[in-house]
């Protein structure tokens, strides 16, 4: 999220979803006597790991159909079945029925990515009496099932490859990198997918390779962003329809086609499978996040839509991700990202808010089958340009309840109060991963200069909340070195300063306060010295005071 414009909050615009945790049965008003309702109750593969079981509950007045159960499979973008005549397989009706079929994976008929419906037959056509459902466990058939790394410490930063010292030096345990989706195919590696050949950029590849292993192999945990961007050369993977605009960054990704799907799923899979950890040249990521701050289509376009049309079409995507990366890793962790806009900033055409986009994503979820999905979120100060956040509640947009406009370190608590709700806990009964991948304190200030003392004071306040909050895995800080283009327009989030003469290149020249804290601050012996600075700058006696259940509250004086 950058330069992102503060507005007021927009009233009586979010249509959220409801947080309903069950399926709805669909009612069939038109076969002709017959009244039939299927709910799909679960959709896994079996143990081994060949065949897929439906177990549905159904309610059957069989009059008007061949009195026969049907469950027929569809591909992601297949809305109905008309012309149909094909089935997965088919059962007498009772109130519960079980439905058992091959998975055919790695095949032409590979089902691991279709969605399955129940329907009847009329005798001229298949009728749904059920909403659709996709498999769930995926990670049955994962032939990675290493557990997942999991760091001593929260502590991350977005860094330049060519300092990879430096960040190991601060003890860095978390990176960030981008994926550009849409510059991957290519020539010179070929790659084979359920029957196919797709064919990969070598020297993009190599790229990765180069980043990747260098991150993991000094053991930080590779989060991967994948961005799909406009290319004329891969008209695939952009959504049907989707026109270019100089205001968008980022496109939605294409599942809605057969090549749209195909090309998806194939490159998802090759990435899921290259950066496994299974070949030390190439590297292990072990979170992937799907899309930039999908609550704003500046980095997700596909031209206005409402909210449940633009998270379902999101969803379909996201699952596909969710599908090839768990199928590889059963342990890899799929997240999609909003910025801090929770009840703000929105049109529900092209900006939506993030709670919404939470209670859509989890009510659709539900529906067609749930899902492990973790939120990435970038809790930037309101506005960016002052790195002080605890007085944003100045704002009038920052508030300690669900429908605050918005939500970032100063009411953090907010944010993971929400998700620690049973309607939006995983399938396992836990509150979500979630994991802050977006947000720096700038050094500088329009009115001010110079600002260094309160930009370290800004992050170790900010650290203290993170790391004392059970519900946060990461915090990747934006940036290890200023960038020009972010510093001509007020920003400078570095731990490093940069040269401003050598265009948008990213030299490092100096290091600010901020440097020395972000090294220290994760450390026993160091963390209540190194911060406290940062105590008058704030206006505080002790952290304790502003972090709830400050996890160093035993040694503070």
């Amino acid at each position: 999220m950058k330069k992102i414009k503060i507005g007021r909050a927009l009233t009586g615009l979010v249509a959220a979803a409801f947080l309903c945790c069950g399926t709805a049965f669909v009612s069939l008003a038109d076969v002709g006597q017959a009244g039939v309702q299927a709910d799909i109750q679960s959709c896994l593969i079996n143990s081994d790991k060949n065949n897929v079981t439906v177990k549905i509950s159904s309610t059957a007045n069989m009059e008007g159909t061949d009195g026969v159960l049907y469950l027929v499979e569809m591909q992601p973008y297949q809305s109905n079945l008309d012309g149909r005549t094909d089935f997965a397989a088919k059962a007498s009706p009772s109130g519960t029925v079980t439905f058992t079929f091959p998975l055919n994976r790695n095949t032409a008929q590979d089902r691991l990515f279709s969605k399955f419906v129940v329907a009847v037959w009329d005798g001229a056509k298949y009728i749904e009496v059920s909403k659709p459902h996709y498999i769930t466990n995926p990670e049955m058939v994962a032939s990675n099932t290493a557990v997942f790394n999991s760091p001593l410490t929260k502590k991350g930063l977005n860094i330049e490859l060519n300092m990879l010292g430096d960040a190991f030096e601060l003890g860095v345990k978390h990176v960030a990198t981008n994926i550009a989706f849409h510059q991957i195919l290519g020539s010179g590696i070929d790659y084979q997918f359920d029957g196919k050949t797709y064919h990969f950029d070598k020297n993009v590849i190599a790229g990765y390779d180069d980043t990747i292993s260098a991150l993991s192999g000094k053991g930080m945990t590779v989060t991967a962003i994948v961005l799909n961007g406009w290319n004329d050369k891969t008209p695939n993977l952009l959504y049907p329809g989707a026109k270019k605009t100089s205001k968008a960054f980022y496109y939605m990704f294409n599942t809605a086609t057969q090549e749209g799907l195909d090309e998806t799923r194939a490159i998802a899979s090759f990435l899921a499978e290259r950066y496994s950890g299974s070949h030390p040249n190439y590297g292990k990521i072990s979170n992937w996040i799907i899309g930039n701050e999908i609550n704003n289509q500046q980095w997700n376009y596909i031209g206005p839509r409402d909210i449940t049309s633009y998270v379902q079409t999101f969803q379909d995507a996201f699952r596909v991700f969710y599908t090839a990366i768990k199928s590889t890793s059963a342990n890899d962790r799929v997240y999609y990202s909003l910025d801090y806009n929770w009840n703000n900033e929105i049109d529900n055409k092209l900006k939506y808010g993030g709670k919404a986009i939470v209670d859509t994503f989890n009510s659709i979820a539900n529906e067609q089958g749930q899902m492990d999905w973790g939120l990435s979120y970038h809790p930037y100060p309101c506005p960016m340009t002052e790195p002080e956040f605890w007085d944003d509640d100045n704002t009038g947009l920052v508030k300690n309840d669900f429908n605050s406009p918005v939500i970032n370190f100063k009411n953090l608590t907010t944010l993971t109060d929400y998700m620690a709700q049973d309607a939006l806990k995983s399938p396992t009964g836990h509150v979500r991963h979630i994991i802050l991948t977006e947000q720096g304190f700038t050094a500088t200030s329009q009115s001010r200069g110079n600002i260094p003392q309160v930009q370290a004071a800004a992050f170790a306040y900010s650290y203290y909340l993170v790391d004392s909050n059970p519900y946060i895995d990461a915090y990747i800080l934006s940036r290890q070195v200023d960038a020009p283009l972010e510093v001509r327009s007020g920003l400078s989030f570095g731990l490093w300063e940069c040269a401003m003469d050598r265009g948008d290149e990213l030299v490092a020249t100096k290091r600010r306060k901020i440097w020395q804290v972000f090294k220290d601050i994760d450390k026993k012996k160091y963390t209540l010295e190194t911060t406290e600075f940062a105590k008058s700058i704030i206006g505080i006696q002790k952290w304790s005071d502003v972090v709830p259940d400050f996890r160093w509250r035993s040694i503070e004086k």
